[in-house]
């Protein structure tokens, strides 16, 4: 199994912190938020390398960032060559460069570079057994419906099975959101660029693609536990320091 990094976003609600620095990179209690990700995919023993991706922004900061890491796996950054917010690849089409550009063939565990949850992910891959040769994502239940709007929101059957996908729908009618969390079967991988071809307009974020994909393969949900933030601005980046704290 492979695992991929998305970190090649630009961060512009955190302005002017990331300005001339990855969100990734931010620290929380004296460690990067991409080293408690790294943690956790070095506790899976499946996996054998870990692909990052970022920009050609920054790129040159990862470089120098991966040399004081330590892990168990190898860890490859991957440069998907784009330069501003304006020609970004997004979250959906990273995945499909890193894909091509390296000819992964394997499994593929994605995870987004700014979250920070205390579940495991061995945990995740064994509940997901049963459905191995789906794609299987990560969600989380918040407390207020209404935050739902922020993000992709998942209906599930009794099976797991996600019935409803909608991305940063104005009335959500769950609380289970998407935790950029995709298990991806190596029989699957085709299918994230036969959506690419298909679309007209810009890809960004991924809950397009999962509210595509559930309608013509099944997919599967698991509801984490415990804290998750996705860091997307200063509110969740100051509240994921005082919980570490």
């Amino acid at each position: 199994m492979k695992a991929l990094i998305l970190a090649a976003g630009y961060a512009t609600r955190l302005y002017p912190l990331t300005r001339d620095y990855p969100k990734p990179l931010l620290e929380i209690k004296g460690r990067p938020i991409i080293n408690y990700i790294v943690d956790k995919l070095d506790s899976v023993s499946a996996i054998d390398e870990i692909y990052i991706v970022t920009n050609s922004k920054f790129i040159q900061v990862f470089r120098k960032w991966v040399k004081t890491v330590k892990s168990s796996k190898k860890i490859i950054l991957v440069n998907d060559l784009t330069k501003t917010n304006l020609d970004r690849l997004g979250s959906i089409g990273d995945m499909n460069f890193v894909i091509a550009r390296k000819k992964i063939r394997d499994d593929l565990l994605v995870i987004g570079g700014d979250n920070l949850f205390n579940g495991s992910l061995n945990v995740f891959l064994n509940s997901i057994k049963r459905n191995y040769r789906a794609v299987n994502i990560g969600l989380y239940r918040l407390k207020q419906k209404r935050d739902a709007s922020r993000y992709g929101v998942a209906k599930l059957d009794i099976h797991k099975k996600v019935i409803s996908f909608e991305e940063k729908p104005l009335h959500p009618q769950s609380r289970l959101v998407a935790m950029c969390l995709y298990f991806i079967p190596k029989d699957g991988l085709g299918l994230i660029n036969e959506y690419i071809h298909g679309r007209r307009n810009k890809i960004d974020a991924t809950g397009g693609y999962i509210a595509w994909l559930k309608d013509r393969a099944p997919v599967y949900g698991y509801v984490f536990n415990g804290f998750w933030f996705d860091i997307g601005d200063y509110k969740y980046l100051n509240a994921a320091k005082e919980k570490f704290a």
